[in-house]
């Protein structure tokens, strides 16, 4: 699963993989399958109109898809698929492709290869790090399941499936269709 590694060893990874360091322990997967990009896709894009650029929403936040996140530089990396930060806590952010900045909000796309990743190692990191919304899209499954920080441990919003209307926090000004983020299969 993961060694002991250096972070320029993450850095020396090809372009073909994703890489973070769990406690000092690097963990590469190749890029996701096309259902898991299409949901991220869409979500970033219904996110940014709405609560960075502020057309039709309130604006005020930051969107950004697949940030390098630096919970303990170079020791704790999570690459989450997108992520969000309130600009009235971050109004700008230093030039390096490390944020070093926890986020406010972070969207995992689960895929059969990275779910175990996501809910055993990366939930309990973020808990621990403060973010204070985590939401777990499954685009087989077209399910969302909305978490909130609670004294430092998760506690499910709720779980929105298929093609439900949704408000969710904290992006609940704007609802919007959950059908979008999912792509026929066959």
């Amino acid at each position: 699963m993961g060694t002991t590694i250096a972070y320029q060893d993450l850095e020396n990874l090809p372009e073909r993989f994703i890489g973070e360091l769990f406690d000092g322990r690097l963990h590469a997967q190749s890029r996701p399958a096309a259902p898991h990009v299409v949901a991220g896709s869409v979500l970033g894009a219904g996110l940014l109109g709405p609560f960075q650029i502020g057309n039709g929403g309130p604006g005020g936040g930051w969107i950004i898809d697949e940030p390098e996140i630096h919970f303990v530089l170079d020791i704790d990396v999570a690459v989450p698929d997108l992520a969000g930060w309130l600009q009235e806590r971050v109004s700008k952010f230093q030039t390096s492709h490390k944020f070093e900045i926890v986020p406010d909000w972070i969207c995992e796309i689960l895929s059969p290869s990275t779910r175990s990743i996501d809910q055993e190692i990366k939930m309990p990191l973020y808990a621990q790090h403060g973010v204070s919304f985590l939401w777990l899209v499954d685009p087989i499954q077209r399910v969302l399941e909305a978490y909130r920080l609670v004294d430092g441990k998760w506690q499910r919003i709720d779980r929105y499936m298929d093609t439900a209307q949704a408000a969710i926090p904290p992006f609940d000004a704007v609802p919007f269709d959950l059908d979008r983020l999912w792509m026929p299969t066959g």
